[in-house]
This record gives C-alpha cells, structure tokens and sequence, in this order.
C-alpha cells in the first residue's frame, strides 16, 4: 500500500483516505484538518516572508515532502534537521538556523545520536568551565580593591590592564565564540535576539577596555579611578559565563528529550527469527518485509506488527495500554512491536514493519509533540528585535551630538556616551530574569517531589483549565491486590484463598501473584500443589493436599463440570459492575467461593481530585481498561468524563481535540502508553513510580507518583510566572531609565553625564536585583 508522510506532525496517511492540500504543483497529504490548516498557515507565512527577504530566513536546501518521505533517518546527511527556536526552518542536514544561529537537531532521533548529543554538551560545558576559571581571578583584580584587598598596591595599571586582558581575551573569543558567531549570523540575517544582546554588549565591553589598556591617553583622565582608566574586562567575560551557564542547561534538558525516543526506540529487538521454506534465520529488523513469518518464543520481545498464524500464548502488553494483566493470544489475533510475549511460542505474519509500525507512531508522535519552545523564550526575542535597534539608535545619536556639540575633547566625550549606552544596555539583567527564576523554582519544586523539565511547564502550568488522567498508576496503585475474599457455605476465608495461592504459586500471570501475596499478607500458610496444568484463557488447576483444585475464570469452572452457586454468582456480578476481576475457585467439584482482585485507588487520589475540582480545573480520565472497572473508578472519584478502551493513538487524538479547542491541557499518567499524549499535551505530569518513557517526555515528574503534586505543581508555576515578570520589570526598568542618563540628556539641566564605570555599576545592580528577587521563590508556599 501506498503511503504519504503528514509533513507537520510526520504520521504515515494514505493517499486514498487522507486529507490532501495543492500548493505550488505538489500535493500534501494530513492526517486532520488541523495539521492542514497548520501546514498552510506555515505556507503563507513562508511564502510571505520569502518574497520580502529572499532566502535570508529559510535553508537553501530546505526539503519537498517527497524528500522527507525519502530522506533515512540513519543517515545524518539524509536525514531532516530543524531549529528548536524556530520550527519552521527545516533542511536536509546539520547545520546552523539562519534566523538565530543555534544548531539545528534532527527531526527523527536513532539510536547513536546519544553520543552526538554528548559531544555538543561537553564542548560546551568545557567552553563554560574555561570561563569560570578565568572570570574568578578576573573578578578578584577588579572586585577585591571594593572589600579590602591590596591589590592596587601590588600592581601597576599598566600591568593590572594587561593582566585583565589576558584574562578575559580566552573568555570572549573562545568560549563565547560560539555565542558571538550566532549574535553575527542574527544580524547578517537580519533577525535580532539575545544573541544579539550578547555579541553587543560583551564586544562593546571588551573593545572599549581593549582601547582602554592599549591607548590609554584617548580615555579623559576625569573618567580615570585611582589613576587608572576603566576598565570593563570582567563584565564582558561574566557575561559570557553565565550565557553559557544557560546553553548548558538547555542542552541537557534537550538531550533527556531525546533520551526518551531513544526509550522507545530500544523496546523492539534489533533481530528477528524469520521463517522460511529451509528453515529458520536471524534476520535483522530492517531485512524484515511485509508477509514475513517470524517466530517469537516466550521471553522475547514481538518485533513487529502482525497476525498470529499458530500457537497460543500469553501477552504483556502493558507498554501499549498500561494495564498489568497480559492478553491471551491465539490464531487470528492482532501483536504489537515491543509487546513481551511470556508463556507459548508464537508464528506471526508480518502485517506493519519500519516506521508503520504502533511503536514507530508512538515514538514519531512523541517527537514531534515534543518540538516545541515556551512561548516566554520568544518573548525576550520579540522585545530584543525591537530593543537592539532602539538601543545602537541611541549610542550613534549621543555620539553624534557630544562629537558635534560636546565639550572638549569632543570625540573621546563621544566615545564614552556611545559606549555608556551599550554597556549599560548590556544584557545581563535581561538574559539573567528568565533563567534564574526557572532555576530557583525548579530547586524549589524538587524540595516538594515536583520536578520540572523546562520553563514552558511552569509558564502554561498557571493556564491550564482541563487535567486528563490515566487510571492505573495515576489513580490507582497500578499493582493488583485481593480486595475481597467470600467463601461459599462451609468454607473459610482462609482455606479459600490458601488453595488457591497453593496452585497460582506455579503461575506466572499478574492476577495469580496477587493471589499469592494476598495470602502472604494475611500470613497464611500455604501448602504445595502437585499436577499444575494450565489452561490459557480459561484458569489453572493442581492437586492440593489430595483435593483436585481449580481456579480461573467462571466458563473455565463450567467446562470441568463444577455446579455453581446462584448466590455467589449474583455476587460476582455485582463485583464485576464495581470494577473487579473475579477469580472462581473450586474443589473436588464444588465451588469453594470468589477472590474479587483490583487495583485499588491511591489513598491520597481522593483529597486530590476534590482539590482540583476547587481550583476549577475540569477532570477527564482515559484508560485502556475495561468498561465497567473505568465507569466504577469515575463514579467512586467523581470524575466530569472518562474513556474507556482508549489505545495510545486515541489518547495522543484526544489531547490534541481538547487543544484544537482551545482547552489548555495537563495529561497526567506513568505508563509507556500515556507517553504520546504526555508530550501532546501542553504540560505532561508523569508519576515518578512509572515507566522511564513517561517520565521523559513528559515536563512534570511526580516523584512520589502522587496526583497532589498536581496542585504544587500549578502553585509554583504561578509563583515562578510572577517572579519573571518582576525580573523582567527590573531589567527593562534599569535600561528605561539608564540608557537615557547614559546618552547624556540630563547634563544640559543637571552637568550630570554617567561614567561608563557608573554604566557598569547600574549594569551590575541591575542583575543583583534581578536575582535577589530570584531567590524569593526558594520561601514560596506551595
């Protein structure tokens, strides 16, 4: 059959059924409206962008839908790379994102890309390290003589400025090279950011010092400080330390992103055992096609999508629907790639293989959910776009008037004005107000068992109005317990569920170890079974003490001649509406009575859902269970909705309808099933007791697998949004008020003009300001 790829979220759609777009003599195929209208709106805004700057904003080799239909994600020359920042740029390749300068990433992630990952942010952290080591010495030369140190009297200036230089030159021009090449390409291509910023501000700094050590006489000796001209080394190189800081960070936060594809990834087997006329082969997973026979024996993983053509067997497919107990497979019956098949061998035909697989989906819906920026990071880049301008304006405009109609010496007063500016307009502040209010609210959300991926969770956190919830796990406890045990007439509870621990000890199926442990815990002892045989799909029997025992399911009672009693059975119906899994056991042909096993609802679930029914967020549950266990768990909860039977692409479908909406959504869930709608949704709350793919894609961990932290969660992230705010306030507050000052407007009233040493000292109060004020949110209440 033939298949397109959607080119906005990268799901394989058939021609025949999909929805189709012309534009420019291709035709592009969607998997909705929305990702057509997406695409076209992306179309428009390229096209738009194009005829006005050329191909300044877009990859010359950016690829047709038909090359990234083509382009082998093994490859890194074929495969697609793209901003982080800006989405919309794509090409074939690494490289470099011509709007802002950062590396493009790959759109599909492999396997090996952890070890290109790791290159990228050691270069960097040993970039951010050099500048550590540097910027410390530099800031006791310059500092010290501020709290005591004699180091003014041990050094000359000319030596102090040189030692200063040698100092701050590695910092600048190596380790902030990467910085300083992304602050040029933004200017080339005429799209300003807080590269910009930094470029700018710290060049401006170093050149201005630079001038300052080299030709000292052309700074006016009434600008000098204990003899010696200013200079602004340690500003520069601190800058570019704490840029670096935040590229870090964002590129570890950027690598566990991808860490959990490569989770994903690593559920299939690398070989298959396929089966053919001469016999049986090891074939790797790529040489597997479409008809194949494979073989999959117990303990091994399915490798691909298919049919099962022979044997019987039982199924873990908890990494698809999240739900403990295995299904019995048989002839006829549907397989999954990465589904663990645990007791018969099975003969599978190939149906879906490569990237059409559930797997595959899964892993390209995680990707592409999870390419995504917080809208607070393009805030800043929308206010430098307009604030770089305003601010170069301001420096050439006080340099053109103090040269023009200055007091003598003209130019060097002109020179100082201009560079007054700039460094006062420096970006510390600026680049400083997100970032250190993320850090502090992270650390402090840790000290409550909430971890926080990145800033786009703590800045939609305080906006989402819908919480969906998976059930087991999330609600529940995710492990089966027997709750009730009803012996018929004549027999007790203990004997019941000691005979039936007895036969289920040599069972490896979920519901038998509960039984197990539900006679553990009520510390019973239990005796051994002879004669085990197992029955799949229907229960188990052994010889227990002399007494033929059954346990199983009710038909698997019926079908060995055991009379039933009406009273337990109107009992095991009643269970059964509540959401249990009722167990029937018997012996010597009489039913002995009724083991009800459930997952039972967490003791702190019930508190937490009153509270966010208080909080006015509307609560939705999707589950892959059954009917009647998903309709009791909502009632007992009061649950507004919930879905039952729902598979990891309907839960994915859901969170993506309930945005289409304009809902804003948090999907809270533990399981490798929930993964793509963790990363679908606007904040994903993973319980920290579930599996390492939810965790991963998700932006909120809980590390006690408790749904309270919900509610901590959007606690902080109100806290953290207010406290940016403030940040922001504080910086552009300073360069309001400072970069006037700098310019010189008040020395024809006041003969007030600022020193480029005072414009550091703003400069630097402004940053303290900004992350004292940081540091408030360590005290937040949560």
């Amino acid at each position: 059959m033939q298949t397109e790829l959607d080119p906005v979220c990268g799901m394989t759609v058939d021609p025949n059924t999909a929805i189709s777009l012309e534009s420019k003599g291709e035709t592009h195929y969607f998997c909705s409206e929305s990702c057509r209208d997406r695409f076209a709106a992306q179309k428009n805004e390229s096209d738009s962008a194009e005829s006005k700057t050329g191909s300044c904003c877009e990859p010359s080799n950016k690829p047709s839908p038909k090359q990234r239909a083509e382009s082998s994600p093994q490859s890194p020359a074929g495969r697609i790379y793209t901003c982080p920042m800006h989405p919309e740029v794509e090409q074939i390749g690494p490289g470099s994102c011509p709007k802002c300068g950062m590396d493009l990433e790959p759109k599909t992630i492999s396997r090996d890309d952890g070890e290109e990952s790791d290159a990228t942010e050691a270069d960097m952290t040993r970039r951010f390290w050099v500048g550590v080591a540097l910027s410390l010495p530099l800031l006791v030369l310059t500092m010290g003589p501020m709290v005591g140190l004699p180091i003014r009297g041990w050094l000359s200036p000319t030596v102090e400025g040189w030692l200063q230089l040698l100092l701050a030159t590695p910092v600048v021009l190596w380790s902030g090279w990467p910085l300083l090449v992304r602050g040029w390409q933004s200017v080339l291509h005429r799209s300003p950011n807080m590269f910009t910023l930094v470029a700018l501000g710290t060049l401006t700094a170093f050149g201005f010092s630079l001038l300052a050590v080299i030709f000292p006489t052309l700074i006016p000796t009434a600008f000098y400080e204990a003899g010696r001209p200013p200079l602004y080394f340690e500003a520069a190189a601190v800058i570019i330390t704490l840029v670096l800081l935040g590229q870090v960070l964002e590129l570890r936060a950027r690598k566990r992103t991808s860490g959990a594809i490569r989770e994903l990834l690593e559920l299939a087997p690398d070989t298959a055992h396929r089966v053919t006329d001469s016999g049986e082969e090891d074939v790797p997973l790529d040489a597997v096609q479409a008809g194949d026979r494979l073989r999959v024996r117990p303990g091994e993983k399915t490798p691909v999508d298919g049919i099962v053509r022979e044997g019987k067997s039982s199924v873990d497919e908890s990494m698809l629907t999240g739900e403990p107990t295995p299904v019995e497979k048989s002839v006829g019956d549907k397989v999954s790639a990465g589904t663990l098949n645990q007791t018969g061998t099975l003969l599978i035909e190939a149906e879906q293989v490569g990237s059409e697989t559930v797997l595959s989906r899964i892993v390209d819906m995680v990707a592409a959910a999870q390419r995504s920026r917080a809208p607070i990071q393009s805030l800043v880049d929308t206010v430098a776009a307009w604030f770089v301008p305003i601010v170069i304006v301001t420096a050439i405009v006080a340099f053109g008037v103090w040269a023009t109609i200055g007091p003598e010496p003209r130019l060097a007063h002109a020179l100082l004005a201009a560079v007054s500016v700039l460094i006062i307009a420096c970006p510390c502040a600026l680049g400083l107000a997100t970032p250190m209010s993320i850090m502090v609210g992270v650390g402090r959300g840790a000290r409550e068992g909430v971890l926080i991926k990145d800033a786009q969770v703590l800045e939609t956190m305080e906006k989402v109005d819908t919480i969906i919830v998976d059930k087991t796990g999330t609600l529940t406890e995710g492990r089966p317990r027997v709750t009730e045990v009803i012996p018929a007439e004549g027999t007790s509870e203990a004997e019941l569920l000691s005979l039936a621990a007895a036969v289920e000890q040599s069972s490896e199926h979920p519901l038998a170890r509960a039984v197990v442990e539900g006679a553990k815990d009520r510390e019973l002892d239990v005796p051994v079974a002879d004669g085990f045989n197992s029955t799949t799909g229907g229960g188990v029997e052994g010889t227990v003490e002399g007494r033929r025992v059954l346990v199983g399911k009710r038909g698997f009672l019926v079908s060995n001649d055991i009379k039933l009693s009406s009273d337990l059975d109107e009992r095991s119906q009643s269970l059964q509406e509540q959401g249990r899994t009722v167990v029937f056991v018997a012996a010597e042909g009489r039913q002995l009575g009724l083991l009800a096993i459930s997952d039972p609802i967490k003791q702190s679930t019930p508190h937490a859902i009153r509270r966010l029914h208080e909080l006015g967020l509307e609560l939705v549950m999707l589950t892959g269970d059954a009917e009647a266990t998903a309709r009791a768990v909502a009632n007992e909860l009061g649950i507004d909705e919930y879905s039952a039977g729902v598979s990891p692409e309907d839960k994915h479908d859901y969170v993506r309808k309930l945005r289409e909406q304009g809902k804003v959504v948090a999907m809270a869930g533990d399981g490798i099933n929930d993964a793509p709608a963790l990363a679908a949704a606007d904040v994903g709350v993973a319980m920290g007791t579930g599996s390492d793919v939810a965790i991963e894609s998700a932006g909120v961990t809980l590390v006690g697998g408790d749904l309270r932290g919900v509610i901590k969660a959007a606690a902080l992230s109100r806290a953290t949004m207010q406290n940016i705010r403030q940040n922001l306030f504080f910086a552009f507050g300073y360069n309001a008020l400072g970069i006037p000052i700098a310019a010189g407007v008040l020395y024809p009233v006041f003969g007030w003009l600022l020193s480029p040493m005072i414009a550091a000292a703003a400069m630097s109060l402004s940053s303290v300001s900004v992350i004292g004020n940081a540091l408030r949110l360590r005290g937040a209440k949560l």
